[in-house]
């Protein structure tokens, strides 16, 4: 239960309204939804204010040592236009760049710029702060709890992942 002297500062608290019902599915995506639009916030903060909510679906996506477009439809439940559109949008703003991918030399690798790892980095950072600002209003341990029991359904669901 959040406490009265827990509760969560604005902040941390998503711009966008919930989009469904409360079931298990939408428990599970809104949460998600909600720590896309606050880290594009805290971005935006940070000097990368053209990162829309489109491009960072699919950039989230790219590997460190590249990614073919059709990867990154897969990855990221795409048709493989909206990916090119996407790519070409990062490519633009320098937060990717294609090369040439040394297994296929009639293939492209999608990769990260150093301006996109930049954004990588303060993503993720911002995802450690939206945590600990969740976990604060939640509770530590009710926070470790709820981490618990989403890596073992991700173990349940991808056994073959490593963990």
């Amino acid at each position: 239960m959040v406490r009265e002297t827990n509760k969560l500062p604005e902040r941390w608290r998503p711009p966008i309204e919930p989009v469904g019902t409360i079931n298990f599915g939408t428990l599970l995506h809104e949460p998600a939804l909600a720590i896309n639009a606050i880290v594009g916030q805290e971005l935006a903060t940070r000097g990368f204010d053209d990162l829309r909510p489109a491009l960072m679906a699919i950039g989230i996506h790219i590997r460190d040592d590249g990614s073919r477009i059709t990867q990154l439809a897969r990855s990221a439940q795409v048709s493989k236009p909206t990916v090119v559109h996407a790519v070409d949008e990062l490519v633009r703003m320098g937060y990717a760049q294609r090369e040439p991918d040394p297994e296929d030399g009639r293939a492209k690798l999608v990769k990260l710029t150093e301006r996109g790892h930049a954004a990588e980095r303060a993503g993720r950072e911002a995802v450690g702060r939206i945590r600990d600002a969740w976990a604060a209003a939640l509770g530590e341990d009710e926070m470790e709890e709820l981490e618990a029991l989403l890596r073992r359904l991700r173990a349940l669901l991808w056994p073959t992942l490593p963990s």
